[in-house]
């Protein structure tokens, strides 16, 4: 793991520019050894358990809750394998209390919980009737606040309700073609500075349902390690050849660049016939920020095609919020597709692809997603337009500037303060995505509930979602969050930390003066006088 600095000439491979376009730090500090001793040695003594318990449900001493084969069907091929769900039934359900807790509010700064039971440690839950109120959310992806009820700011959706309905019951291509999808559509392509924008319902669909209408057999995808499974799933059903490439390592990309237009196709030695490189803005479970200037200089000099997830990035990080062309200070038109989502920032649900008019045109009939799938919601299309508005001023307002500037102000006040704490985190300065590693799976479990019973919400991951070595807590800043709830968490941070001896870091960080953090005290009043 490293340290590193990202700009416009990393790795000697930018823009020859002699302005430097952006730089930010990106943090991925190791932890001591013990720590990965530590956590190696807790996975063991868990397995060794789950055997143990193994044992017991054969024998008869446990009861048996997991589903499994019935004595007449011993001669068919079994559903149920037991080494499979292994890790689910001995490790999981004992600390499934900390996931898929139910809540009963919006989910915006704060929520809801549903308070619920378990008698048979986990396996099942009851609700109690009773909630866990004004929990501060710190997992959901509202970077930008956009997931309220103001009654105000909510008037043009529900017009738009009782205009058309909830939904459309049809393709673009049939009967579903509103005329808002296609004012949204253009409203889209002048926000990111491009020709043309495609939207789509549903955003894991927008990645998995075009990937395979770029690319299929005879053609190449460089895919980044860390890589969405969104994207993953989009390349495999394309038929492409995959080949992977270490996180954010131009070294290593332009080494797997350099091979397939030397070599080729496999057997034949052909040269493909599409390379396709494949990132994403910000990596939700790392934090980091692409290396984009390095990614768009190695695709001019191998003719490649560059393809840009921006699902948390769109709306979260550059001046005026336009993702990480804009934070570099890049062209659009360097990247060949752009994609991104609007169920993170604008608080809707669906994605969009951007691009050349060509690009475009040719997908809305190639396209799965927009050949078959229903159209856009209407009430979601008017809530996607009414957040992008309010970012772009159109509505004569600078709510969404402030908003914007708000969540930078956040996030780097946020992650100094845990560094100073002495806490691990990984990640771009300018990340609104900010992992802090836990590592040891008891830790993990133990944070999740110390937190929630101090009335603060987090999301917790492990393996096999991350390394096994790396379990960690994400936390995801909002614009929404005012410093008085980052105060309290933070607060309460340093507190569990201390309890469960989290706090790894060998590093030295000096305080950040208290006056540096004076701006986000105005955005609070603009935000609420502009809001007012």
């Amino acid at each position: 793991r490293r340290h590193t600095t990202i700009n416009g000439r990393a790795n000697g491979t930018g823009p020859p520019s002699g302005k430097r376009l952006f730089q930010g730090q990106e943090s991925f500090e190791q932890a001591p050894m013990y720590v990965a001793v530590m956590t190696y040695l807790g996975f063991g003594l868990v397995t060794l358990f789950g055997y143990f318990r193994d044992f017991l449900r054969a024998v008869g001493l446990e009861k048996c809750h997991i589903a499994k084969e019935r004595d007449e069907q011993k001669d068919f091929v079994p559903l149920y394998q037991d080494f499979e769900n292994f890790y689910t039934r001995n490790l999981y359900m004992r600390v499934r209390d900390n996931w898929n807790r139910p809540i009963c509010s919006l989910p915006g700064p704060v929520f809801d919980v549903m308070e619920r039971v378990s008698p048979d440690y986990n396996w099942t839950f009851r609700l109690t009737g009773k909630t866990i109120p004004n929990v501060i959310n710190m997992g959901s992806y509202n970077y930008l606040g956009f997931a309220e009820n103001n009654v105000d700011f909510l008037k043009t959706v529900a017009e738009r309700v009782q205009q058309y309905g909830l939904g459309v019951c049809s393709t673009r291509q049939e009967m579903g073609n509103l005329g808002i999808h296609q004012e949204l559509e253009e409203l889209v392509a002048e926000f990111l500075g491009v020709e043309s924008a495609m939207v789509l319902g549903m955003g894991f669909a927008t990645n998995s349902t075009n990937i395979p209408a770029l690319v299929g057999k005879g053609c190449l995808i460089l895919s980044d390690e860390l890589n969405h499974t969104s994207l993953i799933l989009g390349a495999r059903l394309s038929g492409a050849t995959i080949r992977v490439f270490k996180h954010n390592n131009m070294q290593s990309l332009e080494r797997v660049l350099r091979d397939a237009v030397c070599s080729g196709q496999p057997h034949t030695h052909r040269p493909w016939k599409k390379i396709m490189i494949m990132v994403e803005g910000i990596y939700s479970m790392e934090g980091s920020v692409v290396c984009l200037p390095d990614i768009v200089a190695l695709k001019k000099k191998y003719k490649a095609y560059l393809y840009l997830d921006e699902a948390h990035s769109i709306g979260a990080v550059g001046p005026t919020g336009r993702g990480v062309t804009e934070l570099f200070g890049l062209d659009p038109s360097d990247v060949d597709v752009l994609m991104g989502t609007f169920t993170k920032s604008f608080g809707a649900a669906g994605g969009y692809i951007a691009g050349k008019k060509e690009l475009v045109d040719y997908l809305r009939s190639h396209s799965h997603s927009a050949v078959y799938a229903s159209a856009m919601s209407p009430p979601v299309t008017e809530q996607i337009l009414r957040a992008m508005r309010c970012i772009m001023g159109l509505d004569g307002t600078t709510i969404g500037q402030t908003r914007v500037h708000r969540l930078a102000e956040n996030t780097r006040y946020f992650r100094s303060r845990l560094q100073e704490m002495g806490f691990i985190i990984y990640g771009n300065d300018d990340s609104p995505v900010i992992p802090l590693l836990l590592y040891m799976p008891g830790k993990v479990v133990a944070f999740s509930r110390a937190m929630l019973r101090r009335k603060v919400g987090v999301v917790v991951v492990g393996f096999p979602a991350t390394p096994i070595t790396e379990a960690r807590a994400r936390f995801c800043l909002s614009a929404a969050h005012t410093k008085e709830m980052l105060d309290k968490v933070l607060f309460d941070l340093n507190e569990v930390g201390d309890e469960l001896c989290l706090k790894f870091s060998q590093r030295k960080y000096t305080s950040r003066p208290k006056e540096q953090h004076h701006n986000n005290n105005d955005l609070n009043k603009d935000f609420k006088q502009d809001s007012l």
